[in-house]
């Protein structure tokens, strides 16, 4: 199910596009919080988000420089301001699509629907992976947490890719292995127990203490 996140301060809209998405079986949620975006589009991990311009406290141009620090997720905006010079500026800003205000829902949902299936259906740009506010770039093999991005090696980006795939859930050391076995990179058992204990000490740098957690003879999991 495609998850699409709503940045939007306009009740009426925002209930009629929250409600018009759900119909099409997807899922969305609107932010609640416009002082806190980025922690509930973390927190969240959408595949798109609708991000209206004209926002209380921080404008649509602001959040969408801040989304596209982390990722590369498609971005629709919606305004009213529709002059040529915001249009413009939307898509220098890491905009993918721009839908002026008023607008017909179907029209939307089309639009939605279309950028879904160009970004997703080849595979282009996975969706989020992100665990208490840090957030793995599928892109450029980094973890971006509070305004700061560790860089990985080809093992620790593969390590966290597969244990936030599986949040909430207990990987095994054979399937870990496996994984990291399907990038040509041979990782025996002690190689795999290095590269965890420098992701751990690379981790707890960045401020996130016990993020990855060991089952004792069962594996690693991440919340």
């Amino acid at each position: 199910m495609y998850k699409i996140f709503l940045v939007e301060d306009d009740d009426a809209i925002a209930g009629a596009v929250v409600k018009h998405i759900g119909s099409w079986g997807w899922e969305a949620r609107r932010a609640g919080d416009l002082t806190r975006v980025m922690e509930e589009f973390s927190a969240f991990g959408p595949h798109l988000v609708l991000l209206d311009i004209g926002l209380p406290y921080r404008n649509g141009y602001h959040w969408c420089t801040e989304i596209r620090k982390l990722s590369r997720i498609p971005i629709i905006f919606l305004s009213s301001a529709s002059d040529n010079m915001n249009i413009v500026m939307a898509m220098n800003m890491g905009g993918d699509d721009f839908i002026p205000k008023p607008f017909d829902l179907e029209v939307l949902s089309a639009k939605v629907q279309a950028l879904l299936r160009r970004t997703y259906d080849f595979g282009s740009a996975p969706p989020l992976l992100e665990s208490r506010g840090a957030v793995l770039d599928t892109g450029d093999n980094t973890l971006a947490y509070q305004g700061q991005k560790l860089e990985l090696t080809r093992n620790e980006y593969r390590i966290l890719q597969v244990l936030l795939e599986q949040k909430g859930r207990t990987v095994s050391r054979d399937t870990l292995m496996r994984k990291l076995w399907e990038t040509d990179s041979f990782v025996d058992e002690n190689t795999l127990t290095v590269n965890m204990a420098r992701l751990r000490r690379k981790l707890e740098g960045l401020g996130l203490t016990e993020f990855i957690r060991t089952r004792k003879g069962l594996g690693y999991q991440i919340d």
